[in-house]
């Protein structure tokens, strides 16, 4: 329930204060703050836990790009929404310069704020936060708080697991697709979004271990999913930096004709990394899963500084979409601009483009009037367990069931 969840206001209009608060109420909020200074903010943020920091990009006291400085600083920091009342670009420029940071941006809104960014907002808490009695917050520094034997024994008991996307194509509306997700139901904490713990992963040499598990549920739920009729290909998210190793395309093969799931229905998202590898190891460990038959997509294109270079050099056959070009594109020249531009390029190299992202049925539609072929995002389902997908794959038209081979 919405009661559950506490937001923070920073704005020093103190008639649009009001406004803004009233509409959090409104909407089923029982906690609501406001901090007219960027200091008032960040000492209420030191004495109080918030889901969700609602902020001015020009707090009085401090910059926008100071005050996310130090709010990255904070022990705790709640989920972050940005409004102005200025240019677009600004605002997407502040809101990259708090992802990289490690914030939480879940919106970014230009003035003035109605009650349909007050639910968009609403939405994303409810779909990702966790649980009221541990908010859903990023640790500055999560590897000194998860030590290597706590994250192995997760991953070995299952409470790490996979959860899984839907991913929907534009011209029929019915899932192709299900991405796996890491989730983490921690005992203290509640449940938990990667980017909680994916740094103390990193940090402890445990990425290969969270592949294999991934891995593992996503070939177990194709299996349960093929037996009740769906043949529902899976995708796995890979960082460069494992293909490295040069026997990594030979252990994935063996590990999923083991299970007896097709290789063509295993795709694997690399994940761009500044730490990469060679790029002769990473071309030909990539051209080798290519060869065995697995799908190779390109996740967050549009993110990374060498997103272009790698698309053309690698045999990829998906093109997604990161959402920085995608959520408010519809309703911003500039970003729909560069995302027209990345979809037909993707289509043009005779790549399936996917747009991650999706929150709007307008951003939806303006996806399915450029041409791009599919769609995951909070607006088609946020992740789920492997029960709750055969759900959603049950809802579906019954036509595009295949029966199990």
């Amino acid at each position: 329930m919405l009661s559950h969840y506490s937001v923070l206001i920073l704005d020093y209009h103190l008639v649009q204060c009001a406004q803004i608060s009233a509409m959090f109420l409104e909407a089923g909020f029982d906690h609501v703050d406001i901090a007219h200074t960027a200091q008032d903010a960040l000492e209420r943020m030191e004495a109080h836990s918030y889901h969700l920091l609602l902020m001015d990009l020009n707090p009085p006291g401090m910059d926008g790009e100071q005050f996310i400085t130090e709010l990255a600083r904070q022990q705790r920091c709640p989920m972050v929404a940005i409004a102005t009342g200025g240019s677009r670009r600004i605002m997407n420029s502040a809101s990259l310069i708090a992802k990289e940071k490690g914030l939480a941006v879940v919106g970014a809104f230009t003035r003035p704020i109605t009650r349909g960014h007050v639910q968009a907002l609403a939405i994303h808490l409810f779909q990702s936060a966790a649980p009221a009695a541990h908010p859903n917050v990023l640790i500055s520094e999560p590897e000194s708080m998860f030590d290597r034997r706590t994250l192995e024994k997760a991953l070995e008991s299952g409470q790490i697991q996979a959860w899984f996307q839907p991913k929907k194509a534009l011209n029929t509306g019915n899932i192709v697709g299900a991405e796996a997700l890491a989730r983490w139901h921690h005992q203290e904490y509640g449940f938990m979004l990667p980017a909680s713990f994916l740094s103390a992963v990193r940090h402890h040499g445990l990425d290969r271990a969270l592949l294999d598990k991934m891995l593992a549920d996503a070939l177990s739920a194709h299996r349960g999913w093929r037996q009740l009729g769906f043949r529902m290909p899976v995708s796995i998210n890979l960082p460069s930096r494992l293909l490295e190793d040069p026997m990594l395309p030979d252990e994935l093969y063996r590990q999923v004709t083991m299970q007896g799931v097709p290789i063509e229905d295993v795709t694997f998202e690399l994940l761009e990394d500044e730490n990469c590898l060679t790029a002769g190891q990473y071309y030909m460990s990539a051209s080798r899963l290519r060869l065995k038959g697995f799908g190779l997509a390109h996740d967050d294109f549009g993110k990374g500084c060498r997103s272009m270079f790698m698309l053309i050099c690698t045999p990829f056959t998906e093109l997604k979409i990161d959402r920085a070009l995608v959520s408010g594109a519809a309703d911003d020249n500039v970003r729909a601009a560069a995302l027209l531009s990345s979809v037909h390029l993707g289509r043009q190299l005779g790549l399936q483009v996917t747009a991650e992202g999706v929150e709007t049925a307008r951003d939806l539609e303006f996806l399915r009037h450029i041409g791009c072929d599919c769609v995951q995002g909070y607006l088609i389902s946020a992740a789920v367990n492997a029960h709750d997908f055969t759900d959603l794959l049950a809802d579906e038209p019954q036509p595009y069931a295949v029966h199990s081979l």
